[in-house]
């Protein structure tokens, strides 16, 4: 390559790379510098501390339950989550007989992608006032009316679906896998579109069931699409900010019952914006990013395996 079109793709490239190093490398430089410091957040003077913030994390108990709470989301969202939707997108694609090559969804697979998909149309704001609504502890909310109703619960002492300890996370759980699924079923129907007919017909002459056909044909080609997803589901599973917030009570950005519902976004905000200890926050953020760095690397290595070509 000659060195005028070395120029002209630098270029090129120049634009883009310094809009990144300015809005993403930079403000992550930013909060790596503040969290060594005492920044109170409205103040432009503060003083260096070094690592007192990152000494305070691991004695503040709040924070290290919110760290469980996100390591239990990090299991059962994406796992509940990419198991559905896999199931749902075998159905709708390769559940029923006949067809080209042998297969063809299930009747009326093509209304089931849209029922599905129609929650992920719906910002995660919007659903968690729907679903508040759902879980409200009076005898007004749906889901307490529909149970009194089939005379499962009690009406003059409905369930607390929000304020009960052991049920909240349990909660907020169904709520992110019912907005997620849909995405997902689609992710993996346009990855099971791709795989050759002719597999399916083979598999089906040998007399092979439809569980095996899923786990010995259907799986291993979707593995590397099923890898993608289990790493955005973590990332999710690591923020959960939106719904902690908006759907549980507690002293500045939820996290109540008593702290049940805690996760490391919100303790984040509420000591950013509400007790205004900002250098504090950004050694949390950092920690954030840290676990999330971590999440995505061991994630891809224990799920690496041979691809297998058709």
């Amino acid at each position: 390559m000659r060195k005028g079109q070395y120029r002209f793709v630098a270029g090129f490239l120049l634009a883009p790379l310094a809009l990144y190093l300015i809005f993403v490398i930079w403000p992550y430089l930013q909060t790596i510098g503040y969290s060594f410091t005492d920044w109170k957040g409205q103040s432009q003077s503060f003083g260096f501390v070094g690592l007192d913030n990152y000494k305070a994390l691991f004695q503040d108990d709040v924070f290290l339950e919110a760290i469980w709470h996100n390591i239990l989301f990090l299991v059962f969202i994406p796992v509940i989550t990419i198991l559905l939707a896999l199931f749902f997108a075998f159905m709708v694609n390769a559940g029923g007989r006949g067809g080209a090559g042998g297969v063809q969804g299930v009747a009326g697979s093509r209304f089931y992608k849209i029922v599905y998909f129609f929650p992920q149309v719906l910002s995660l704001a919007i659903v968690a006032v729907l679903f508040g609504a759902l879980y409200r502890s009076d005898s007004g909310g749906l889901l307490n009316g529909l149970l009194i109703k089939l005379h499962l619960v009690d009406g003059n002492n409905p369930v607390e679906w929000m304020n009960e300890p052991d049920l909240v996370l349990w909660c907020l759980m169904a709520v992110v896998v019912w907005h997620g699924v849909g995405f997902y079923l689609v992710l993996f129907s346009a990855a099971m579109q791709s795989i050759p007919k002719d597999i399916y017909e083979a598999a089906l002459l040998d007399g092979a069931s439809r569980t095996h056909t899923f786990f010995r044909v259907t799986l291993p080609l979707l593995w590397d699409t099923v890898q993608t997803a289990w790493v955005y589901l973590g990332i999710i599973a690591m923020d959960m900010f939106v719904l902690v917030s908006t759907m549980t009570q507690g002293t500045g950005y939820g996290g109540g019952p008593d702290h049940h519902s805690e996760v490391m976004a919100n303790v984040m905000m509420r000591n950013f914006l509400y007790f205004g200890k900002s250098g504090y926050a950004c050694a949390m953020g950092v920690v954030m990013l840290l676990l999330t760095l971590v999440l995505s690397v061991v994630t891809l290595r224990a799920t690496r395996r041979e691809r297998i070509e058709f």
